[in-house]
């Protein structure tokens, strides 16, 4: 019987994983990959005592540190469910290959985090990290001074367009709604105050109607290609960078152990604790509004805390 089983290994696992280890628990983490979405954030300037570094050096760093303290990672498997038997829990993953693994355990953290949705366009994959970018707070300030296009008709489409108002010489925002009152001008489920401020700030031109569907470069982005809706033509803008804000897809779809929301995000208190006794989540694969490196360390620890105490007053049922 391990004490807990860390599913996950990104800031949120790895941030448990130093807190689990320091207390001496029986644990491991499972994981399909080091450093998650962290790994693929390319330029990293947001994480506190560290100025400058990259996506992959941070994981990098992330996963240095759990094998300092010789913390067990059975890379290379998905947990594929969860299971409540009594008062402790039946952890699955398999690898890629089919072999499968149980683990019995006190507690569980998940740490999955999301994966952002994608456009499914072409030139999307090819330029992803060389121009294309699902994180604007992560890769907007690459931009300055440069031209960049944000697609997406949500806050954070809004958001991002905002801050690279201030970064880049202009900043395109193409919505695929009508500037229209019946869908909020463009922004049905945007802010009144963001919308209104996109359309007040001079180098953010709103594209409206448009569907984008291509994305060119030589080596990097240079050129985006959208549908105007009303005429059926392509149109192309010169862009540097493409900042994609559609949404997001947590990484939850493995079990069902826990109350979700209804973005399918575990829902959580502030101890991390989800509705299944014994089962903690932390970062961006819960309700949390904000999703950043820093706060998903900070929900690991607070979950790892939150798990030992729940292990110091566990008790094998007789």
């Amino acid at each position: 019987m391990l004490d807990l089983v860390i599913i996950g290994a990104s800031a949120a696992g790895c941030s448990a994983a130093v807190y689990a280890a320091r207390r001496n628990l029986n644990f491991l983490i499972v994981s399909d990959d080091i450093g998650g979405e962290v790994a693929l954030s390319g330029e990293v300037e947001n994480w506190p005592g560290v100025i400058h570094t990259t996506g992959v050096e941070l994981a990098q760093n992330f996963h240095d540190h759990v094998k300092n303290y010789n913390v067990k990672i059975d890379e290379g498997f998905r947990v594929q469910e969860i299971k409540q038997v009594e008062n402790y829990h039946v952890v699955v993953a398999k690898n890629f290959s089919g072999e499968e693994r149980t683990y019995e355990t006190k507690t569980v953290i998940i740490a999955t985090g999301i994966h952002p949705r994608s456009l499914d366009i072409p030139g999307e994959k090819e330029f992803k990290g060389k121009g294309v970018t699902y994180c604007t707070v992560c890769d907007g300030p690459l931009f300055r001074n440069k031209i960049t296009a944000t697609v997406g008709a949500g806050n954070s489409a809004l958001e991002s367009a905002l801050m690279l108002s201030t970064i880049a010489q202009k900043a395109y925002l193409i919505t695929k709604y009508p500037d229209d009152p019946s869908v909020k001008g463009g922004f049905p489920k945007g802010e009144n105050i963001l919308v209104d401020k996109v359309k007040a700030t001079d180098n953010i031109e709103i594209i409206y109607n448009a569907m984008t569907c291509e994305i060119l470069g030589e080596g990097l982005v240079n050129k985006l290609c959208y549908i105007d809706e009303p005429s059926g033509e392509k149109q192309y803008i010169d862009v540097n960078g493409v900042m994609v804000h559609i949404g997001v897809i947590p990484n939850s779809d493995f079990t069902n152990c826990a109350n979700k929301n209804s973005q399918k995000e575990f829902e959580i208190d502030l101890h991390c604790r989800t509705s299944c006794p014994g089962v903690f989540a932390a970062g961006d694969v819960t309700s949390i509004q904000y999703k950043q490196i820093s706060i998903a360390a900070g929900q690991g620890a607070t979950a790892a805390l939150s798990a030992i105490e729940y292990i110091n007053k566990w008790h094998p049922k007789s």
